[in-house]
C-alpha cells in the first residue's frame, strides 16, 4: 500500500513538473519585450564642499558652497555656490559659473539659472560663450541646449577669426553655426567695415547675408546694398536690388553687383549705370565691369556713353565700350576710351556715326575709324578717318584724313549744296565755335553765291591745291586760295558732273534724329 502510494506520488510530481514547465514556457512566449530604459533627465549634484538647508534664506533649495559641480545630459556645470531646487530639477549658480559641453563649447558668467526640464541656461553678467573658433561676449544670454540656440538681447559682440560683429540683439546656433544680428549691427575686419540693422552670418564659411539697408566700406570703396552676401574671408560681395558701388568719385549701380575687394574687381548686371563724376561722363548698359588696380572699365549690351561735361549732353551708343588706364599710379596717368562697333552719337548740335572710335585723354583726341560721318546743323563731313581734339571739354580743332568730303545744304526745301572735296581737311574753333576751315590737296569746290534771304543766284566750280575759309558766328567772312581754275554757272546751266562732285552722297537718312535713335544702326547705302 505504501509502495503504491509512493509510485503515485512520484508520477504526480512528474506530471506537475511537466505541466509547470509547459506553463512557464508559454508564459515566456506571451511576455512582451522589455521597453528601453527612459532617458534620465535629472540634474545631478556631483560635488560641493558644504551642503546645508536654511529655511530663512531659501526654504525650497539645498544651499551648496565650495567647488560646486553638476552634471546633466552630457554637460558639466561648475560654480562657487548654488541653490539646488531638486523638486523642479533646476539650480541657480553664483560666482565663476562655467558650463562645458563636449570639448567644443563652454559658457562662463557671473550668474546663471539652469532649468533641467527645459534644458535652458540663463547666463548673466560678463557672459562668454566659446564654440570652436567663435567667441560671443554679452551680459545677458539664454542658451537653449534642446535646440542649440544662444540668444543675447542687451548688446553682444561676436569674434570669428579676424571678423568682429556687434549688435543690440542676436542669436547663434551652435549646431548649424548660423547667427542672426539685429539693431545697430556693426561688422569689422582689418580690411572692411559693415553697418546694417539686420545681418545673417554663417561662421562655417564666414559668409554674411545682408537683408536690409547696409553700408560696406573697404579702403576707398563704399557699397550700399539692401540684399546680398559678403564673404569676409575672400572679401567678395554678391549684391542685389540695385546695389551701389562707389570709389573715388566713380559709382556703379546694377540690378546685381559682384565685387572682389582683394582683386579690386567689380561687375554689374542688368540696367547698369557707371558714373564718373570727376570727368563728368557715365556709361549705361546691361553688363559692366571695373578693375580698380588697373583703371580698366567695360560696358556692353545696349551700352551708352553719356558726356555731360558741357551744357548739352552727348549720347553715344556702341556694341561695347572699354576704358583703359595707363600709368595709373603716376602723375602722368591718362586713359583711352574705345567704342566699337556700330557707333552712333547724338547731341542737339552735332551727330555722328562710325564703326569704331578711340578717345585718348593724353592729347584729348577722339579718332573715328571706318566710314565716319559727322553732321552739324546743315553740314555733313565724311572721310576715311576723322580726328577731333578737345580743350577744356570743348572742341578745339578737327582733322579729316583721306577722301574728305564736306557738304552744306543751303535750305531743306532746296537741292542746292555747297561742297568741298580734298585729300585733307582741318577745322579750327574758338570757345567751341568754328572760325576757320582748310582743305588741302586736290581741292574741288562747288559753291553757291547767294543774295537776300539766302537765295542762290550763281554756282561757282573751282579746282585748287588749298582752300581757307574764315567764319564768324557761322557766317563766311573771307575765302583764300592760291591759283585756281574753274567756271561760274547760272543756276539753269550747271553741268550734272559739276553740280554734284564725284562721290557726293547726302546721308541724312541714316543721321541720328534723337537720343533714342542711337540704338538703330543704319549702314551707309
Amino acid at each position: 500500500m505504501m509502495r503504491k502510494s509512493f509510485v503515485w506520488l512520484i508520477s504526480f510530481a512528474l506530471m506537475v513538473g511537466m505541466v509547470s514547465a509547459f506553463a512557464q514556457k508559454q508564459t515566456q512566449k506571451k511576455r512582451p519585450a522589455r521597453k528601453a530604459q527612459k532617458e534620465d533627465t535629472r540634474v545631478y549634484l556631483v560635488h560641493a564642499d558644504v551642503l546645508h538647508f536654511d529655511q530663512l534664506i531659501n526654504p525650497d533649495a539645498t544651499i551648496l558652497n565650495g567647488k560646486v559641480q553638476f552634471t546633466h545630459q552630457g554637460a558639466r556645470l561648475y560654480c562657487d555656490s548654488a541653490y539646488f531646487y531638486e523638486g523642479s530639477n533646476s539650480f541657480e549658480a553664483f560666482g565663476h559659473v562655467k558650463m562645458v559641453q563636449g570639448d567644443t563649447l563652454s559658457l562662463v558668467s557671473d550668474y546663471a539659472y539652469y532649468d533641467g526640464n527645459e534644458q535652458m541656461a540663463r547666463a548673466r553678467y560678463n557672459v562668454v560663450l566659446k564654440h570652436k573658433k567663435t567667441t560671443l561676449y554679452t551680459d545677458s544670454l539664454d542658451f537653449d541646449r534642446l535646440y542649440d540656440n544662444a540668444y543675447f538681447f542687451e548688446g553682444g559682440k561676436m569674434i570669428d577669426g579676424n571678423t568682429t560683429l556687434t549688435s543690440d540683439w542676436g542669436e547663434y546656433n551652435t549646431k548649424s553655426k548660423m547667427s542672426v544680428f539685429n539693431y545697430d549691427v556693426k561688422m569689422r575686419s582689418p580690411k572692411f567695415y559693415l553697418t546694417t540693422d539686420t545681418l545673417y552670418y554663417d561662421t562655417r564659411f564666414s559668409m554674411a547675408h545682408i537683408v536690409g539697408p547696409s553700408d560696406i566700406y573697404s579702403g576707398e570703396s563704399h557699397i550700399y546694398s539692401e540684399q546680398g552676401y559678403y564673404d569676409t574671408k575672400k572679401e567678395q560681395a554678391r549684391l542685389m536690388n540695385r546695389s551701389v558701388l562707389s570709389n573715388q568719385g566713380r559709382t556703379m549701380i546694377g540690378d546685381s553687383v559682384w565685387y572682389d575687394s582683394q582683386a579690386g574687381i567689380s561687375k554689374a548686371f542688368r540696367n547698369v549705370v557707371y558714373v564718373d563724376s570727376v570727368n563728368k561722363n557715365k556709361l549705361t548698359g546691361n553688363y559692366g565691369e571695373y578693375l580698380e588696380n588697373t583703371g580698366y572699365a567695360m560696358c556692353t549690351d545696349s551700352a551708352v556713353a553719356i558726356d555731360f561735361s558741357q551744357g548739352d549732353s552727348l549720347f553715344m551708343h556702341a556694341d561695347t565700350f572699354k576704358v583703359i588706364t595707363f600709368n595709373i599710379e603716376t602723375d602722368s596717368v591718362y586713359r583711352k576710351i574705345h567704342a566699337y562697333r556700330h557707333v552712333r552719337a547724338y547731341r542737339t548740335d552735332v551727330q555722328a556715326i562710325c564703326d569704331s572710335l578711340v578717345y585718348n585723354s593724353q592729347d584729348s583726341c577722339m579718332t573715328m575709324y571706318y566710314d565716319p560721318i559727322v553732321w552739324n546743323v546743315n553740314q555733313q563731313l565724311v572721310g576715311d578717318r576723322i580726328e577731333v581734339f578737345l580743350k577744356d571739354s570743348l572742341i578745339n580743332r578737327a582733322h579729316v584724313i583721306d577722301n574728305c568730303f564736306s557738304i552744306q545744304q543751303l535750305r531743306s526745301d532746296t537741292a542746292c549744296y555747297n561742297q568741298v572735296k580734298s585729300k585733307e581737311m582741318f577745322a579750327f574753333f574758338v570757345d567751341g565755335k568754328i572760325h576757320e576751315t582748310r582743305a588741302v590737296g586736290n581741292v574741288l569746290i562747288g559753291y553757291y553765291f547767294e543774295e537776300g534771304d539766302s537765295i542762290p543766284i550763281i554756282y561757282n566750280y573751282q579746282e585748287t591745291s588749298e582752300l581757307r575759309m574764315f567764319l564768324k558766328d557761322r557766317k563766311l567772312q573771307h575765302v583764300w586760295t592760291p591759283k585756281t581754275s574753274g567756271t561760274m554757272y547760272p543756276l539753269n546751266q550747271i553741268p550734272a558732273d559739276r553740280k554734284r562732285l564725284t562721290g557726293f552722297v547726302w546721308y541724312d537718312a541714316i543721321r541720328p534724329q534723337n537720343r533714342d535713335d542711337i540704338f538703330n544702326w543704319k549702314p551707309k547705302p
